[in-house]
């Protein structure tokens, strides 16, 4: 969740005053989360208090969304999500924008197998974005999620992406040279993958995703979740680059969300660990 988080943090200032440079300062005075963040928390809390079906956890998604967004307004949500947040009896409007991915890296995290990372990411994104395209890129995202945790190299990820999900046939270079501001899945997800399959570290991902030039928070926020399961693989603390980033980030986010975030990377131990004991774990549980 923190690299999530964080990675929306730093591109929050870029993302209408777009930059096609790794050099920039990671954090700012200007800084701040957005709508990003504030989605990948409600997906976290859902999973936190889900026991049972894929029905229930759909059911707990909408209310947590609902809930945090109408707490933080002004977080930067699109129109159409912000009419769903008014309204009282909300239903999916087909969407096949980048929302869904930017907040799916909690599915990804949580799984205790590949087919559990897709099922969970597809029913957080029918909660408003039920568009084929929409889902599509929730479940590409969680998938490249788990895989980074898992310990998958990045050319086994690269290869299940473009088997399953999109082509990935050009660099973060040739990309750059034409790519615009764009909030479809289709031109954000396979973008955010490269800037995590060609970096070198947490910070050089997020510097990547960035430095695209597009939907600046969402790229990092997609990228910056990939790259933090990744480059946390196998280690029993968090290496001192990565400690260090996200501390400066804490100091941009409410205490609820960090609380949040601590207790759900407490949940994904203890469930790896009863599952990796007791074999694969069918559905959610938590009690």
């Amino acid at each position: 969740m923190f690299g999530a988080m964080t990675g929306d943090i730093v591109g929050s200032i870029y993302e209408f005053n777009t930059i096609k440079t790794k050099e920039f300062p990671l954090f700012s005075g200007d800084c701040s989360f957005t709508d990003d963040t504030v989605m990948t928390v409600a997906i976290a809390r859902a999973l936190l208090r889900c026991c049972g079906t894929q029905e229930t956890f759909i059911r707990a998604a909408e209310e947590e969304m609902h809930s945090l967004g109408r707490k933080y307004p002004y977080a930067g949500y699109g129109s159409r999500f912000f009419a769903w947040l008014l309204d009282d009896c909300p239903h999916p409007y087909n969407s096949y924008g980048n929302g869904s991915a930017m907040r799916v890296s909690p599915c990804g995290l949580i799984a205790v197998t590949l087919d559990e990372a897709l099922s969970l990411s597809a029913a957080s994104a029918e909660v408003t974005h039920n568009h084929p395209e929409g889902i599509k890129g929730a479940r590409a995202a969680a998938a490249a999620v788990f895989l980074a945790k898992t310990g998958s190299r990045k050319e086994q990820i690269a290869e299940y992406i473009r088997q399953n999900f999109y082509p990935l046939e050009e660099t973060l270079d040739e990309i750059r040279e034409y790519y615009l501001f764009n909030e479809t899945c289709m031109n954000t997800v396979p973008q955010a993958i490269t800037a995590f399959l060609e970096s070198e570290s947490y910070e050089d991902a997020v510097r990547n995703a960035v430095s695209l030039g597009g939907d600046s928070d969402t790229l990092a926020a997609i990228t910056g979740g990939i790259a933090w399961a990744y480059y946390r693989c196998g280690k029993k603390e968090l290496p001192q680059d990565m400690k260090a980033v996200r501390m400066q980030a804490e100091q941009y986010l409410p205490a609820e969300f960090v609380s949040t975030a601590e207790r759900f990377e407490e949940l994904c131990s203890r469930r790896a660990q009863c599952c990796g004991a007791y074999g694969e774990c069918a559905e959610i549980c938590v009690k």
